[in-house]
């Protein structure tokens, strides 16, 4: 078995949504799908939106178009990367997701284009 990592899914949140709620909750859930396979292969997931969403939201931000949603998203991605032992980059265009592969990589980090690139993914999928 393969130690724990932290892997930052990393992927569409906001892109092509015109910040419509539904379609951000739908691009959220399509990140979040792949929290279950890297928990059981041992690993611990992690969105950036997990953490970024409360903190706005303690500053009374409700709306991600709100200027400080900039001053916020970004950089706790940025932070996240510095305790992350991987990312998983999803299909589709992001900035931001661009933005995390890119300084996963100056940091050496691995970046995985496929949930099947993730160390222990193969034992897991053998024991259910």
């Amino acid at each position: 078995m393969t130690s724990s990592l932290m892997i930052l899914i990393a992927g569409p949140y906001r892109s092509g949504t015109g910040d419509d709620p539904v379609l951000l909750r739908q691009n959220l859930a399509r990140l979040e799908e792949a929290a279950w396979p890297i928990f059981q292969a041992g690993h611990l997931p992690m969105i950036g939106e997990w953490v970024a969403l409360p903190v706005l939201a303690s500053a009374g931000v409700t709306d991600v178009g709100h200027p400080l949603a900039a001053d916020v998203m970004y950089p706790t991605a940025e932070r996240l990367l510095e305790r992350c032992d991987g990312v998983l980059r999803l299909p589709g265009d992001s900035r931001g997701a661009d933005q995390d592969v890119a300084i996963a990589r100056r940091r050496g980090i691995p970046v995985y284009t496929s949930i099947t690139e993730i160390p222990g993914l193969a034992e897991a999928s053998a024991h259910r």
